[in-house]
């Protein structure tokens, strides 16, 4: 490791530190005045394209935003939420009521790129509007309540109990592909709209969506997570095995995506217990549990350190690169387990994932993580953040960690 002397991954101070050394690299850089935010940039930050806008980034620039706002209460970042939110209703909405993928936009007017309605993105303009409201920009509500509706009216499958995953721009055709990305996205979605509003709607859905992938379905997969699924939720095995470039919809067990799940079902059994009746259902903490002890035990790089991207069917790596966004969620949900438990084995788990990022996957010299790296923790390109990273995941995981401290 170049850094030989490791701070105290657990203090609250290097938490804080960390988030604003990370909003430091986008500070100054990130926010396009003639609207949204710009979402391509090379390690030292130069920004490469700064037309193309997709949906992901324009929602989670305003979560880190707003989060930052609610710590600090800066005036510029609650101004940066309401013009991220702005941006979204002028570029990324449309006519039909959807919210289009990606959009190039010329500094007055965006064309769309790609109209597709995902669910996975509603999830995100839903999460984006209630860290919004959380961040004291009331009109944010408004967009709260009617995109939660619009996930309703199109997605959701009340038989299944799930939301279904695309549709065309103009709504007239739904693809036959199921799966869980969009709907654990929502579930985190939900938790935020409870926290925002105190609905109790929004808890409820949580806990349904939670059950319908990690109990229902899991029952298909060996007690697991798979991916992807037909339209009548049935686990399509082959989805994408070929196609490891895709990031939304990736083959195999994902790692990450285990640890995320272990991570929200604490989440929502903490917000249920604090709920008018504290009603908890047993099946969240061995749940949670057993996840992450299977992602660490199929995930965990014995040679080179961190976690890697997949594992399949058999338990055998499928794609052993470096994720930046799977080791941020695998140390929120170690530390989470170590406050649910007491268990030191977690917070040895915790140190250990953050001493590798410390080593391998953070910019000490111009902040923020770097996205992927190679099985053996070597950089493949000099593109930290192109559409869709943000710093999201890793910021969100330091939020995570400081609300359990």
């Amino acid at each position: 490791m170049t850094h030989t002397r490791l701070p105290d991954f657990r203090a609250p101070a290097f938490l804080l530190g960390h988030i604003r050394h990370t909003l430091d690299f986008y500070e100054g850089r990130a926010l396009d005045p003639s609207g949204g935010f710009f979402h391509f940039f090379k390690d030292d930050g130069t920004v490469y394209d700064r037309q193309t806008r997709h949906l992901v980034s324009s929602t989670r620039f305003i979560f880190n935003h707003a989060t930052a706002w609610q710590r600090w209460r800066q005036p510029q970042d609650q101004e940066a939420v309401r013009h991220g939110l702005r941006f979204l209703a002028t570029a990324h909405a449309q006519p039909q009521g959807g919210w289009a993928w990606q959009v190039r936009w010329d500094g007055h007017r965006a064309n769309v790129l790609d109209g597709t309605n995902h669910a996975y993105g509603l999830a995100f303009v839903l999460l984006a509007h209630a860290h919004a409201l959380m961040a004291g920009v009331e009109e944010a509500a408004t967009g709260l309540e009617t995109t939660f509706a619009l996930m309703e009216q199109r997605f959701w499958e009340p038989r299944a109990r799930l939301y279904a995953d695309e549709a065309s721009a103009d709504w007239r055709q739904l693809s036959p592909y199921r799966g869980q990305n969009a709907n654990m996205h929502a579930c985190e979605a939900m938790l935020a709209a409870h926290a925002a509003t105190g609905q109790s709607h929004y808890l409820d859905r949580a806990l349904l969506l939670a059950h319908a992938v990690t109990q229902r379905l899991a029952t298909q997969a060996d007690g697991l997570v798979w991916e992807h699924y037909g339209p009548d939720w049935q686990v399509d095995w082959h989805y994408n095995q070929q196609d490891r470039s895709n990031i939304f919809r990736p083959w195999g067990f994902q790692v990450g995506h285990l640890t995320e799940w272990s991570k929200l079902l604490l989440q929502l059994e903490a917000r249920l217990r604090a709920a008018p009746g504290g009603l908890c259902p047993g099946w969240l903490l061995p749940t949670a549990q057993r996840f992450f002890e299977v992602a660490m035990h199929n995930g965990w790089d014995r040679v080179h350190g961190g976690l890697v991207y997949g594992f399949a069917p058999g338990g055998e790596v499928c794609d052993a690169d470096k994720y930046f966004w799977v080791q941020a969620e695998s140390l929120a949900a170690a530390a989470l387990l170590a406050q649910r438990t007491g268990n030191p084995g977690y917070w040895s788990w915790y140190d250990q994932l953050w001493a590798y990022a410390w080593a391998h996957m953070i910019d000490h010299r111009h902040g923020a993580w770097y996205r992927i790296l190679t099985p053996d923790n070597r950089r493949y390109s000099d593109e930290k953040s192109p559409a869709g990273k943000t710093d999201y995941h890793t910021m969100g995981a330091c939020w995570d960690v400081l609300r359990g401290l």
